[in-house]
């Protein structure tokens, strides 16, 4: 494996391992009833993120939906299938479906697990058979899709206006409103979308290591 490869596919595996960390930091404290459960409190109490149902803008509902697994999902997969026609090869498509299959492993599970009910029933409670709030699957879904979508963009095209940079704060902008959509619409606690956010980053970059440890004669360099 060429060195600069190897570094990459480091980096991104240590990369990885520090956002699940902190994903699992962030799970403890939310378990453990802590700070964060108070920071939950207090959001869901501010009244401008209270909305009456059926009242919601359109253009919430639009930023919501940047979110939602069966819209990414389509993208994604018609983004990786184009480039793999391109370049003649499958791992586009392959990646893109171990990242779908990785999310959904992952984070179904971890709801399942923790069984937390949302901000719209009026309670926090965790270890319910109904709850599935945590992590928040929407901002999970935003981080990897997007970002794979960014990702496979950027691999397979350094032309403007593919440029990493570009596309990494292309992957936040929509993480983050995201985020705010679902505190608006209080479908997800604070800390929902936290942890969402870190398990979602951790799997995207476990993919990209994995990629970049596996040559591939047409794949750019």
């Amino acid at each position: 494996m060429p060195e600069k490869r190897r570094k990459q596919m480091n980096s991104a595996r240590k990369l990885s391992i520090s956002f699940m960390s902190v994903y699992a930091l962030i799970t403890q404290q939310v378990v453990a009833n802590s700070w964060i459960r108070r920071l939950d409190e207090w959001i869901y109490e501010r009244d401008i993120l209270l909305v009456t149902p059926g009242k919601t803008p359109t253009i919430v509902i639009l930023m919501d939906d940047l979110g939602l697994r069966g819209i990414t999902s389509a993208i994604l997969l018609i983004t990786a299938i184009l480039i793999s026609r391109r370049f003649k090869s499958w791992r586009p498509v392959n990646l893109s479906l171990l990242a779908l299959f990785l999310l959904n492993l992952a984070v179904g599970a971890s709801k399942l697990l923790f069984g937390r009910t949302k901000p719209s029933t009026g309670f926090d409670l965790f270890f319910t058979d109904s709850g599935l709030s945590y992590p928040s699957g929407h901002a999970a879904n935003a981080v990897l899709s997007w970002g794979m979508i960014a990702y496979l963009i950027f691999r397979y095209s350094h032309k403007e206006p593919f440029e990493g940079l570009r596309l990494t704060w292309f992957v936040s902008i929509i993480s983050t409103l995201v985020c705010l959509a679902s505190l608006y619409r209080n479908t997800h606690w604070f800390s929902d979308l936290l942890g969402g956010l870190f398990i979602g980053s951790a799997l995207l970059v476990a993919v990209i290591a994995i990629d970049r440890s596996i040559t591939s004669d047409r794949q750019p360099s």
